[in-house]
């Protein structure tokens, strides 16, 4: 597999505080990663720094070009600040990752794509809901299906289950297992819940005492892993 992240000798100090130092890891095209690790350690700041959010104080994060185009990168929070008298509903908010256009409104295709990506997240039947008036689970889909409108080549999910109940982290880390497998993209976990990382990944990164480890996810054992969850 070809490597679509690479990261060098990184480090992210905060004023007198240093989060980690010297990091050296790679991620590989089509492969499906857990970041896991104990509040704290750097997990946000490390993906903060591979979206570009964030500069480090030392080192690089390097991004390849996948088929001739720079690596496109989808990015799913566990949640985002809606106003619950928003008018905005499921559909006009997944529509908002569109890309740009000269035009204010979708034409066909872009209506297509977005019907797509709202099929494949199972949102269709509840397209015209109030984004603000969707469960918990229905967010994350709608979280999911926005960033998987721009077709990315890394799909990150950063704490996406943490606010979820065991039956509803199991249906939507399903839905992403399933799309990220079909779709031949790479995938970065974040979480806390090892349970999820063993069953839906296949390589751990585990951040603790400023360093990185990493073995395969059948290893991780959360009596070894202390801090991990």
């Amino acid at each position: 597999m070809a490597t679509i992240v690479t990261v060098k000798d990184l480090s992210m100090h905060f004023g007198n505080k240093d989060v980690f130092d010297r990091l050296n890891f790679e991620i590989q095209a089509g492969e499906k990663v857990s970041l896991i690790g104990h509040n704290g350690v750097g997990k946000s700041t490390l993906v903060k720094l591979i979206i570009g959010l964030l500069s480090p104080t030392s080192g690089q994060i390097t991004l390849q070009d996948v088929d001739g185009h720079p690596l496109k990168v989808g990015y799913v929070p566990q949640f985002r600040n809606i106003d619950a008298d928003a008018p905005l509903s499921i559909n006009s908010f997944v529509a908002l990752n569109i890309g740009k256009n000269w035009h204010p409104w979708l034409n066909n295709a872009e209506k297509k794509r977005v019907n797509d990506v709202l099929e494949q997240t199972n949102l269709m039947a509840i397209k015209h809901r109030p984004l603000a008036l969707a469960s918990g689970g229905e967010r994350q889909r709608a979280y999911l299906a926005q960033a998987l409108l721009g077709d990315p080549d890394l799909l990150i999910m950063d704490e996406s289950t943490a606010s979820m109940d065991v039956d509803a982290k199991q249906v939507i880390m399903a839905l992403v297992d399933r799309i990220v497998t079909e779709k031949k993209m790479a995938l970065l976990f974040v979480s806390h819940d090892l349970e999820l990382t063993i069953k839906y990944t296949d390589r751990y990164l585990l951040l603790q005492d400023k360093k990185v480890s990493t073995g395969t996810s059948d290893q991780i054992n959360p009596d070894s892993l202390k801090g991990a969850e």
